[in-house]
């Protein structure tokens, strides 16, 4: 045990010192004390300011820069985090709980309704209050959820992650974060909690909807353009849930991960390492579950080893919502608030989320016992103003609120849903959905311009659940699946399908069918009535996105299996039944199974949960406005019941004589279809021997082939026939997004390095292997129409943190 601290180290700020600060950052120290503290100097280094402040500070001051609060928690049942309403009312009386300062204030504007006006001038007020009681006048980080834009009352709702994965554009991904960053900063807002990196190994999980894909390299790139684009802004980003999380067992949240080394380290954990290498992600949210018996919040190997001597990871460490108290509550490897925030603090989470009940008087007992040691405090706390200091919250002139600073044009508040918003929700939504069959060609529908309808419209029926419903392109972290009990609406403006289609066509009847859950099928003589009296009927079925069971997806919403929601299959067999043509359109979370009606279907189309604009977005699909080319980011499994599964299979994880479960999927991941084609040709690999060393160019033709412009997702993937350890039958290395004109071709070329062929050997190291490396490019991970090889030469090589991530891409374009 580490000797306890002295009795003077406990001592409350000194006899005298000053206390009153201004709203906006001014300190209360006395004037002629200035001129010495080399903590107020924006010219100084910031390690120098860090230490200089850290050394002014009693350890009860130290440890109140690492709590938070919530002031705006519900303890009525219909909680936004685990386990709320058994710690809200624990919450101490605010003056009490900030008396010497605070770390975080937690989501001001994303808990209920709140108008952006007043919000604002909460914040400011509340900073206010904080940096008043303050001997310092250290402000607090304000902390926001962000994982489909600003979650604030009014602010533009963006496609959810799985729809950024749909689009395989991270570029677009990066410039959606830095629109609403720039947003958020404003408003007063310094860390936003995304992106979520955890990559889908369990769609079953009720959070599937929050992650980008099944890939860690799609999630690796497009989570890094995310980081990328919201620190890009001044908002420190946030990556979640390190590490494990989306292999809960048996996708059920929160259970324990079963998972071996080297799956953890090849699958789970290089989405995190982009992020910090490349992205320079500043801060970490450990993930709530426990691998082999040790929560990640516990665990100095997990955070400290890996995440930081590892990865070089030097930013801050958060709590995700009531982890640490889990240490107590949940796992049981802590007896006491005391003892779970000693171990959460030795393990290296800096800060405890969303209130203060383990980081406050019990980490100041436990240091006193010397459960925790001095240098273990100042550490964290190091960290905690080192964010302060890169922020800019402790420089002359700082404004807890920008965007009400009177020196700053108008000093008006901010529209949280500009057109400029809408427009990239807009591109992003039409990039994500996904066209998965049409072996007839009804789609396109048939507008009166349309030459096979003469100049008349198609009559469409427009049926299910979904249909008509505002909310129901928004994921459980959108602010009004967040709160389900509100009768406020969307908070923004929604077109929904069945309107967005009435704008282009104008023969459109309408029934509801059923309910997204439930098993009343009263309203199936109505839908099939509207059915038979038209030409086509467009099915609009899915997931209601909730938390902890207030929806069918999203936070504490699994499943045991992959069947729609409802009666929904049923609905869709009604419809069919007619021998009407029905495209079926899936807005949901997750990916589900639906073999059992797809031979049903005159067509397929996806789309996860798409934002406020995925009316139009999808409407515009459907009669051909826009050419689709979103990919899936997920597979679409071919039965309920044979998960867990994704593509990234070994020979004997996918079907063999030796089972009598199929685990082929319906749609492979990468797949999505056109409104036109297209052909690969002249794969060229330059050199076809390379050093364990060195790069290899894989270069391919790209063509239009069809009468539309339309873009092509070109995937590049590869394989190792012999390794040392097992590996999947393939993987994607590389992709690009690539726009032809009908007739038009391009070359794609991919400059892949050895690195890129690299797994974690037998001996637990990174390893580059020699042999040979199966090459395949395509549309999609099961239609790969060309194929090569290349050797690698020499000897077996150890990768280091320094390895290469990026498969760098070019297009160039073809004379015609």
């Amino acid at each position: 045990m580490t000797q306890p601290l002295d009795k003077t180290e406990l001592s409350e700020m000194p006899e005298g010192s000053g206390t009153g600060v201004a709203e906006g950052g001014a300190t209360g120290v006395a004037e002629r004390d200035r001129d010495a503290e080399a903590w107020r100097d924006p010219g100084c280094p910031v390690d120098e300011r860090v230490a200089d402040l850290l050394a002014r500070m009693t350890l009860a001051e130290k440890i109140a820069q690492l709590g938070s609060v919530w002031m705006g928690a519900s303890g009525d049942g219909d909680g936004v985090a685990p386990f709320q309403d058994q710690f809200s009312h624990e919450l101490a009386p605010l003056e009490e709980l900030i008396s010497l300062g605070m770390g975080q204030l937690t989501r001001v504007f994303g808990t209920r309704p709140v108008d952006p006006a007043a919000g604002m001038r909460a914040l400011a007020a509340l900073q206010a209050r904080v940096v008043a009681a303050s001997r310092f006048g250290i402000p607090a980080v304000a902390h926001e959820e962000c994982l489909t834009g600003f979650a604030a009352w009014t602010a533009t709702i963006f496609p959810t992650p799985l729809a950024w994965g749909a689009t395989f554009d991270p570029a677009l991904v990066r410039e959606m974060a830095r629109a609403f960053g720039l947003t958020m900063r404003a408003m007063g807002i310094h860390q936003g909690l995304a992106p979520v990196l955890d990559v889908t190994r369990d769609p079953r999980w009720g959070r599937t909807e929050e992650t980008i894909g099944e890939d860690p390299y799609l999630v690796a790139t497009i989570g890094t353009g995310y980081v990328q684009g919201l620190q890009s802004a001044g908002v420190h980003a946030t990556l979640k849930h390190f590490a494990g999380y989306s292999a809960s067992r048996a996708g059920r949240n929160m259970a324990p991960v079963s998972m071996g080394r080297r799956e953890f380290a090849d699958v789970l954990v290089p989405p995190f390492e982009m992020a910090i290498r490349i992205g320079g992600a500043r801060s970490v949210m450990p993930t709530y579950v426990a691998t082999d018996g040790v929560p990640a919040t516990a665990d100095a190997e997990l955070l400290g080893a890996l995440l930081r001597d590892t990865l070089g990871f030097d930013g801050l460490v958060v709590s995700d919502y009531y982890a640490v108290s889990f240490l107590e509550l949940q796992h049981a490897v802590a007896a006491s608030p005391a003892g779970a925030a000693a171990l959460a603090l030795t393990a290296g989470v800096d800060v405890e989320l969303p209130s203060v009940r383990c980081y406050g008087t019990p980490l100041r007992s436990a240091a006193t016992a010397g459960d925790v040691t001095v240098e273990t405090v100042d550490q964290a706390v190091a960290r905690v103003l080192r964010q302060k200091f890169e922020l800019g919250m402790l420089d002359p002139g700082w404004s807890a609120v920008p965007a009400l600073d009177p020196a700053e044009d108008g000093a008006a508040v901010p529209d949280l849903d500009p057109p400029a918003h809408r427009g990239i929700a807009r591109r992003l939504a039409e990039e994500s959905v996904v066209l998965l069959a049409n072996p007839g060609g009804v789609l396109p529908l048939a507008g009166p311009a349309d030459p096979r309808r003469q100049g008349k419209a198609a009559k469409v029926a427009v049926v299910g659940p979904l249909a008509d419903d505002p909310l129901a392109f928004f994921g459980c972290y959108s602010m009004p699946r967040h709160m389900a009990t509100s009768t406020d609406g969307a908070g923004v403006r929604v077109t929904t399908l069945l309107a967005a289609l009435r704008e282009q066509l104008p023969d459109v009847v309408y029934a509801p069918g059923c309910e997204v859950r439930g098993t009343d099928r009263c309203g199936f003589a109505g839908a099939v009535a509207a059915a038979r009296s038209v030409e086509v009927v467009v099915a609009v079925v899915g997931d209601q996105a909730g938390l902890f069971g207030r929806g069918t997806s999203g936070e504490g919403c699994d499943v045991t299996e992959l069947r729609l929601p409802g009666v929904q299959e049923d609905l869709l067999h009604a419809l069919a039944d007619t021998g009407k043509p029905v495209v079926a359109v899936l807005v949901t979370g997750r990916p589900y199974a639906i073999g059992g009606v797809a031979g049903r279907l005159a067509a397929v189309v996806q789309a996860f949960f798409p934002g406020e604009e995925g009316g139009h977005a999808i409407a515009d699909v459907l009669t051909g406005r826009v050419v689709p080319s979103g990919r899936l980011p997920v597979e679409l499994p071919g039965s309920a019941g044979a998960q867990p599964s994704t593509y990234l299979r070994s020979r004997n994880a996918g079907r063999h004589e030796g089972s009598s479960v199929d685990p082929t999927p319906l749609f492979a991941f990468g797949h999505g279809l056109s409104y036109t084609t297209f052909g690969y040709s002249d794969l060229l690999l330059s050199p076809d021997e390379a050093p364990t060393d060195g790069t290899v160019e894989i270069s391919c033709t790209v063509r239009n082939t069809g009468t539309r412009a339309g873009t092509e997702v070109v995937q590049l993937y590869l394989s190792d026939p012999q390794a040392q350890v097992v590996r999947p039958v393939r993987w994607l290395a590389g992709f690009a997004r690539v726009p032809l004109e009908p007739g038009q071709a391009g070359r794609v070329a991919f400059r892949l390095h050895a690195d890129r062929t690299a797994f974690t050997g037998l001996g637990g190291e990174r390893i580059v292997e020699p042999g040979e490396i199966g090459v395949a490019i395509g549309g999609a991970c099961d239609d790969l129409p060309l194929s090569g090889s290349f050797t690698l030469t020499g000897p077996v090589r150890v990768v280091d943190s320094g390895r290469v991530l990026v498969t760098p891409v070019s297009v160039r374009d073809l004379p015609g």
